[in-house]
């Protein structure tokens, strides 16, 4: 299944919602690509991966690599509602040392509006 992201803005935040594969190639360019965009604007973002079904090794390292563009900008990158297949992923690869992980959109919208 192909990724798709809409995206909404709640607060001034940024929400993208993903939905499908986040695989090396067209998927992991169209979310870079997205985020990429996004950051000179939505220094906030939160990535909802709820309907994510599978990340292989492209789609880690772009997501580590937009947390890391994030950062440099001044912006920070939450990932909220993640699958069990996908959390665990995380945390075997130790990246969930590197993103704040959130059980739901609505709980990473309250930690950057607690964090404002």
């Amino acid at each position: 299944m192909q990724l798709k992201i809409t995206s909404k803005t709640v607060d001034g935040i940024l929400v993208l919602q993903c939905s499908g594969r986040i695989v090396f190639g067209e998927e992991s360019s169209l979310l870079r690509d997205t985020v990429k965009k996004a950051i000179p604007e939505n220094k906030r973002i939160v990535l909802n991966l709820g309907e994510v079904n599978y990340i292989d090794s492209g789609g880690l390292g772009t997501l580590v690599a937009l947390h890391t563009t994030a950062s440099t900008a001044g912006g920070s990158i939450k990932l909220a509602n993640l699958t069990k297949r996908v959390g665990d992923l995380l945390q075997v690869t130790k990246l969930l040392t590197v993103f704040e992980v959130h059980n739901s959109e609505y709980e990473a919208l309250e930690a950057f509006r607690q964090a404002a």
